[in-house]
């Protein structure tokens, strides 16, 4: 299995057999202007808005779209506590193990996850809905 692990100023990006499998945001991390981390065609964007004060945004709306999601992606933020993430890819193969701390941010894009919390945490979630129930994951 090839894998591999680029890390670029507090931001890294797991790939195995050339599929970027998640994207790690550390909490200083701070870019001058806006920063996307992903492609413009992954079904979830993430990025960080490095704004100066008094920057405005224009007020505005965003056009109704019909998306097709193929799998579903998962954005997890530490705000306080510690905690391990398993990265595994399509194989179900584990790839990584990223430790997170308050303020890091991962983007799960494929392939599967598991997690441990070292530290009780609080971790804000962000993914696509609706959620499927029982249907929704398949657990290894």
């Amino acid at each position: 299995m090839a894998q591999e692990i680029q890390v670029t100023k507090g931001v890294e990006r797991i790939e195995a057999n050339g599929t970027l499998l998640a994207i790690v945001i550390r909490a200083d991390v701070r870019p001058d202007g806006v920063r996307f981390y992903t492609s413009d065609d992954a079904s979830l964007q993430m990025g960080l808005l490095g704004h100066r004060t008094g920057f405005v945004a224009q007020p505005h709306i965003h056009h109704p779209m019909r998306r097709v999601i193929a799998h579903t992606m998962e954005m997890l933020h530490m705000r306080a506590g510690r905690m391990e993430v398993y990265v595994y890819d399509q194989q179900r193969q584990l790839v990584s193990t990223i430790d997170l701390a308050a303020g890091d941010t991962i983007l799960l894009m494929a392939g599967g996850h598991g997690l441990k919390v070292t530290e009780d945490a609080l971790i804000l979630e962000v993914k696509q809905g609706p959620y499927l129930g029982v249907d929704d994951k398949e657990k290894f």
